[in-house]
């Protein structure tokens, strides 16, 4: 396991993470501190108090998310296996006239 030292909120933070999850975990720290600036530039939070207003407007996205409001992704699957069923048998049909 390694680790990784990022800065969130003006402090530094030691976290774990292996190779391979490396580059998503920087990726969210980029988001999450992006996620900071922005509600502490509308709200002039900081420190404890802007760290809970983000978590809670990140599990709102979230949960919103989850709910349907956003990317339906059991729905894309649903579509992608009726895609990969019409596509077999097109091309099953086109086997049978070689």
């Amino acid at each position: 396991m390694d680790h990784l030292d990022v800065m969130l909120l003006g402090k530094e933070y030691r976290v774990s993470c292996t190779p391979e999850t490396r580059d998503e975990l920087l990726a969210t720290v980029a988001y999450l501190d992006d996620k900071f600036r922005e509600l502490g530039a509308k709200s002039n939070a900081s420190g404890e108090k802007l760290a809970v207003m983000t978590a809670l407007n990140i599990a709102h996205e979230f949960l919103q998310h989850q709910r349907g409001n956003g990317f339906d992704m059991p729905g894309v699957k649903r579509r992608i296996g009726l895609m990969k069923a019409r596509l077999d048998g097109v091309l099953a049909q086109q086997e049978k006239l070689f």
